[in-house]
């Protein structure tokens, strides 16, 4: 992986938000790159249960300041920053009063997902080109981790088709097991189609719950790994039928060699 550059791009991370396989995964890859003498970039969420303070998070002023047109409403996008403490690890956080100051992730207390999901989903995953674009960096990987940034590969692929900054940058998707129960907006797939996206590249969003979020997801990646034991076996079927590179599921413990295999042998081949 030296000098290699990797954008990672996750729902959920430590120290930030608990522990769990998405959040853990997606503090421990880039760390391993890291290691190995890549360069890392990492974004996720500022999700309003995140304590600013105690994480030292500041607004890059530089950074921030661009609207984003979300169905056809501008948005106002902000950028922070912080610090993985001893890592040396530099977090990007994607923010907007709207969609993130709440004092949680994905539900409500009650346990109901937020019903702007799907709009949150597409303001992150625009926010973070449009910040790597004014970062003018240029990634060799993209890695995405966890369903609210699953619709990144799709707006690469479609949306961003045309930017040269990421022309030969490789698309990897980590797919977890199930990720939420029920289905995001149904009006999902017309607010992406907003975006000029066809809807018939879409058309598993038609039923927005997490198993076809994710067949979006590795249908516009290049390469994908199975990063749970178990994966809903409709996800897995679909993923075992793509004709890209797929690396099978392997324990924490024996992570970090598989996946700088995979990442030099058959995503950057």
């Amino acid at each position: 992986m030296n000098g290699k550059k990797v954008l990672f791009v996750s729902s959920e991370l430590v120290p930030y938000l608990p522990q769990n396989e998405v959040s853990l995964m997606s503090y421990e890859t880039p760390k391993m790159v890291n290691s190995n003498g890549g360069q890392i970039r990492i974004f996720m969420p500022r999700y309003g249960n995140i304590n600013e303070r105690r994480h030292q998070l500041h607004e890059v002023i530089r950074l921030s300041g661009m609207n984003l047109v979300i169905n056809d409403m501008d948005m106002p996008l902000i950028i922070k920053v912080a610090s993985i403490p001893k890592e040396r690890i530099q977090v990007y956080f994607i923010d907007n009063e709207e969609y993130f100051k709440r004092k949680a992730t994905f539900a409500d207390t009650d346990g109901n997902l937020f019903p702007d999901n799907d709009q949150r989903a597409i303001f992150f995953a625009k926010g973070v080109v449009e910040t790597v674009k004014k970062l003018n960096w240029t990634p060799d990987i993209i890695h995405v981790h966890g369903w609210m940034a699953s619709l990144l590969p799709l707006y690469l692929k479609k949306y961003y088709a045309d930017e040269p900054l990421f022309a030969d940058s490789k698309i990897v998707t980590s797919v977890y097991g199930q990720g939420f129960d029920g289905e995001l907006d149904e009006g999902m797939v017309s607010k992406i189609a907003f975006d000029g996206v066809p809807e018939e590249d879409i058309s598993f969003l038609k039923q927005p719950n997490y198993n076809n979020l994710l067949k979006v997801a590795v249908d516009y990646s290049d390469a994908v790994i199975l990063a749970a034991e178990e994966i809903p076996e409709d996800l897995q079927n679909h993923i075992s039928n793509l004709e890209k590179p797929v690396l099978p599921f392997v324990p924490l413990q024996e992570f970090e060699e598989a996946y700088a295999n995979f990442y030099d042998t058959e995503v950057l081949k």
